[in-house]
């Protein structure tokens, strides 16, 4: 097996599949976490007509003048909820930020779970009449379809199938909407800005919904960047650092980076919505006895979700220490 190969595995396989193809489908998709923190996968669950309408209701809503996008930015909530105004983020360890802006929808709590009061309520932008309705259909669809994904993944460490269910129940969960803005003078682009700098995720995995143009990139373990070119009707699944730590780095939380292949692409814009699968915050991340050997000694430190986020944050730029 090529472990510099990204794997496309069918939702279907796993979802209605037989013993045998449910058995090839964990065993194709865990290896591929396990050597590339990649995968791509088809049948996700969210139709060709969703797709539409979340692009363009995310188009709508980044075309409108910036004050009115900033209207719906809130400081106080540390880029939880609400508008993210351009070059807010940084990745970790770089000084100058991203080239982007982008939105965010969290978790609606609506089962009388205690947990609503950690989570801020989500703000919906009246400019764009169908942005809530789309924003939550993708949501909901995106968080069923990851946790039978995280299902199979447990099922690949040798753990219960529904490990993860109650952890990731009501979860911190945020939906991505992602506009890699243009610029026409790129004479006028920070040296050493990108996209989006090489970068891991903070959470348990990403689910990807493609981008409009090219440049998504992940690095293989031999350090090589690869291109990642999913189809159109296809998303990108991504394992993040909580989940690499759970597993003592069994599971590979990978370095990836947005770029633009050329300078005729930064005049153009690039969407793309990435749901980022997070655990309640009481989450024990502390490494999995089953990953920890003579081998593989214990390479992080014990933490929660909730302190290993607030870390993040914090080196992000999005929350103050």
């Amino acid at each position: 097996m090529d472990k510099n190969k990204i794997a496309v595995v069918d939702y279907h396989d796993y979802s209605q599949g037989d013993a045998q193809t449910r058995e090839r489908f964990i065993q194709e998709f865990g290896d591929s976490f396990a050597n590339m923190g990649f995968a791509i996968v088809r049948n996700h669950g969210v139709t060709p007509e969703l797709r539409k309408k979340l692009f363009e209701v995310s188009k709508a809503f980044f075309n409108l003048p910036e004050d009115v996008k900033r209207s719906y930015e809130d400081l106080a909530l540390a880029g939880q909820r609400g508008y993210i105004s351009k070059n807010r983020e940084s990745a970790k360890g770089k000084d100058v930020p991203d080239l982007k802006e982008f939105y965010h929808i969290g978790q609606t709590v609506t089962d009388g779970d205690p947990i609503k009061e950690e989570y801020p309520d989500n703000i919906w932008p009246k400019e764009v009449t169908e942005f809530r309705e789309v924003g939550l259909e993708v949501y909901n669809t995106f968080e069923q379809t990851g946790r039978n994904l995280l299902r199979a993944t447990a099922l690949y460490l040798g753990l219960d199938e529904d490990y993860f269910d109650n952890k990731v129940h009501n979860g911190n969960s945020i939906l991505r909407l992602l506009h890699y803005y243009p610029v026409q003078d790129v004479s006028q682009i920070p040296e050493g800005a990108v996209r989006a700098a090489a970068h891991g995720d903070i959470n348990l995995i990403t689910l990807l919904m493609g981008g409009s143009a090219a440049g998504l990139q992940a690095q293989a373990l031999d350090g090589n960047w690869i291109e990642v070119t999913p189809k159109e009707d296809e998303i990108v699944i991504n394992i993040g650092d909580m989940l690499e730590r759970l597993t003592n780095g069994k599971l590979r939380s990978t370095q990836h980076q947005v770029i633009c292949p050329d300078e005729e692409l930064w005049t153009k814009p690039r969407f793309s919505t990435p749901f980022f699968m997070h655990p309640r915050a009481d989450m024990d991340l502390t490494c999995l006895d089953s990953c920890v050997s003579a081998e593989n000694p214990k390479k992080f430190p014990d933490a929660t979700a909730g302190e290993f986020l607030t870390e993040r944050l914090i080196e992000l730029g999005l929350k103050k220490a």
